[in-house]
């Protein structure tokens, strides 16, 4: 019961940390990825030692005309990004930064203008797909349960728990990739795709576990206060909850320090996902619902 008794407080610190989130977003701004706006990207690395990136820049520009972004990655290797490149012009820059330093290409992607509008278009689409698909889903399974929330009411908090948990790893993300160069890819979307299922799977657990103890409270005629079966529903799931977001996070961890560079920034942002998650279905799911039944019994 104490997460029920000082769920004021959980609320709020919610709060400091929603507003946190968004103003990361807000300040830095969420820099999308080839996949999103278009482009080529090419992935170098250096035998010896790695040229300045001003000379290696000066070295592009001799043979390409138009926006070049080059970072480091790594000790010797770098990124380069431009516009849609022709493979004349790829071979160009691939030759022009080899002078003096022998260059090995890694990777090379090119995507249309076209195809990353429609990328995001499908990757938007996809995210309100999924959350619509749940909230009805909800509604259905909760439907034998109206009182003190309607099927519905908890449809709607189940809602905004995952607008929650999915502002926090983004908002995480803004600041990540300001620091360190990183984009938004399509592995980002998917990470935030993989979060709605893992965080409403956490949610519908402790839910479930209410629609139980209302039903079998209506049929032996135990008088319990909505509270009182709340906080006795995050007790009995929450160490479950806990031993599974501990075993999440620890493979995530791995692959984190441990895994190929493609995979890091998308395990990076399902564990602080992952962390934000678990943390929301127990201390702001269930406690959520109490206001709002609170609501309902004045109209």
């Amino acid at each position: 019961m104490f997460i029920i008794a000082h769920r004021r407080f959980f609320f709020w610190l919610t709060g400091l940390i929603l507003v946190a989130a968004i103003g990361a977003i807000l300040v830095f701004g969420l820099p999308l990825g080839l996949d999103f706006t278009g482009g080529s990207l090419m992935q170098v690395s250096y035998q010896n030692s790695r040229p300045a990136l001003s000379d290696i820049e000066k070295q592009i520009s001799t043979v390409h005309e138009g926006t070049i972004s080059v970072r480091t990655v790594g000790t010797n290797e770098i990124s380069i990004r431009t516009r849609t490149m022709t493979p004349a012009e790829h071979e160009a820059i691939l030759a022009a930064i080899s002078q003096g330093a022998p260059a090995t290409e890694l990777a090379y992607t090119s995507v249309g203008p076209a195809l990353g509008s429609q990328f995001a278009n499908k990757a938007m689409w996809a995210i309100f797909a999924v959350i619509l698909v749940i909230v009805l889903y909800i509604a259905f399974a909760f439907r034998h349960v109206s009182r003190p929330v309607p099927s519905w009411g908890y449809g709607l908090t189940v809602v905004a728990m995952l607008a929650i948990d999915i502002i926090v790893p983004a908002g995480f993300y803004a600041a990540y990739a300001h620091f360190t160069g990183a984009e938004v890819d399509s592995l980002f979307i998917v990470a935030l795709l993989a979060l709605l299922g893992y965080v409403v799977n956490d949610i519908i657990v402790i839910f479930d576990r209410i629609r139980e103890h209302l039903n079998n409270n209506e049929k032996t005629g135990l008088k319990e206060s909505f509270e009182d079966t709340i906080g006795k529903s995050i007790n009995e799931t929450m160490t479950r909850s806990i031993n599974t977001a501990v075993t999440v996070a620890l493979a995530l961890i791995v692959l984190i320090f441990l895994g190929a560079e493609a995979t890091r920034n998308f395990a990076l942002v399902m564990l602080v996902g992952v962390v934000a998650g678990t943390f929301s279905s127990i201390t702001r799911s269930a406690p959520l619902l109490i206001p709002i039944a609170k609501w309902f019994a004045k109209k």
